[in-house]
């Protein structure tokens, strides 16, 4: 970046200090440009309800970043600026307040559209004093001694604009475009007769240009984990700025076949689901994590995270018998979305060795090896071993043995 050289003895110009300013704000705009790129961007700026609750909106506090030029005016004693190119950023530091009208046709509803841009303006004018070369004990007042105020600062500012669109009967309003050079954020719909604004009436626009991912990680995916199993699955709300999450899920895997004198088969492995996939802040995901089949021979339950991707459970293993090894559990599971999928393995076969039954083994999910096999007479009782892992598949029992549990399905959500 570029640097002043002042000596001592020299008599500072004013344009000293205003390259100083300058070159701090082409570096700062540089650096963002290498981490957010060149798009708009911007950072908290929460739109939330009034307390108590109005048909008012605050927007707090956050800042934009917005591809533009250095200067498009003079900066005092510096010319204007128009063909270098810059990331700049406004920053509020305090919040902003809409009020906002509901329609008066009955059964009506409108939408609200709150978008924002950077906003330059110069500010803070004052009449500034000035030496007289003439007589040095009084200075000028302005100018010149013209008593003329200059502005003393150069203030970069979101700056918000709220427009509302046509309204219409309920779910046939239409919604109000966003300007071109403006990031739309929020809409709000608002129905006859309404008084209050609540936090179900504010949505975050699809596409919003809030910033996905916080520093030091630079990457999605890397800086915050949710886990959901069997027992916390749920809803999820997609939290303010994020726009993609990365998804990892398994179906659960299926339980291990009973021996019933003989030696059950092994269950499947459940099936596997990767990718990236777009969201949106604020919205309410219902999560699935399926259960590892519980009871011989039992299927593993599915695991989904919403409609965008899923994994099936993997099958139980086969029932033995008397002189008789159980079937494998098959097929395995099977991944669902526009990401990576896999299927889980099918449930291994029991079989005699000597005078000894082997069970099935329990089917391979993505990343783990199911439950190990039993060997035993079919005169005893031998449970099936249970998996250990996400997905995968539990070992078929022996004798009167009952079959292993399957690993329970996994969601994992990264942002």
């Amino acid at each position: 970046m570029d640097r002043q050289i002042v000596y001592p003895g020299s008599i500072p110009l004013d344009t000293d200090i205003l390259n100083l300013e300058r070159g701090a704000m082409v570096a700062i705009g540089y650096l963002a440009q290498a981490a957010l790129g060149t798009g708009i961007v911007a950072d908290g700026l929460l739109c939330s309800p009034t307390a108590p609750e109005s048909l008012s909106v605050s927007v707090g506090p956050g800042s934009i970043t917005q591809f533009g030029v250095v200067d498009t005016t003079a900066f005092g004693s510096l010319p204007a600026d128009t063909t270098d190119p810059l990331l700049r950023m406004g920053i509020n530091l305090e919040g902003a307040t809409f009020t906002l009208t509901a329609p008066t046709g009955s059964g009506q509803a409108v939408d609200y559209l709150i978008e924002a841009s950077l906003l330059e303006t110069d500010a803070a004018p004052v009449v500034l004093p000035y030496y007289d070369a003439a007589n040095p004990s009084i200075p000028y007042s302005g100018p010149n001694n013209s008593g003329t105020p200059q502005n003393t600062q150069r203030l970069q500012r979101v700056q918000f604009q709220l427009k509302a669109g046509v309204p219409g009967s309920v779910g046939t309003q239409t919604a109000p475009n966003v300007d071109a050079g403006w990031a739309g954020l929020y809409l709000i719909t608002i129905q006859t007769g309404q008084a209050e604004i609540s936090a179900a009436n504010i949505i975050t626009l699809p596409g919003a240009p809030f910033m996905p991912y916080k520093l030091p990680s630079l990457r999605p995916g890397t800086s915050k984990l949710a886990v959901f199993t069997p027992a916390s699955q749920g809803n999820w709300t997609v939290p303010l700025g994020v726009s993609t999450v990365k998804l990892r899920i398994w179906g659960g895997g299926g339980a291990g076949g009973a021996g019933f004198s003989g030696a059950g088969g092994g269950g499947g492995g459940g099936g596997y689901s990767e990718g990236f996939y777009n969201v949106t802040a604020g919205q309410v995901i219902a999560i699935a994590a399926g259960g590892g089949g519980a009871g011989s021979g039992t299927a593993g339950g599915n695991s989904s995270f919403g409609s965008l991707a899923s994994a099936t459970g993997g099958q139980g293993g086969g029932i033995g018998g008397v002189g008789i090894g159980g079937a494998g559990g098959t097929p395995g599971g099977s991944g669902a979305g526009t990401g990576w999928t896999a299927n889980g393995q099918a449930g291994g076969s029991a079989f005699l060795a000597g005078a000894n039954w082997v069970s099935g083994r329990g089917g391979a999910a993505h990343g783990g090896a199911g439950a190990e096999a039993a060997v035993a007479a079919s005169t005893s009782l031998t449970d099936g071993f249970a998996a250990s892992l996400p997905g995968c598949g539990g070992g078929g029992g022996i004798g009167s043995g009952l079959g292993g549990q399957g690993g329970p399905g996994l969601v994992l959500v990264e942002w």
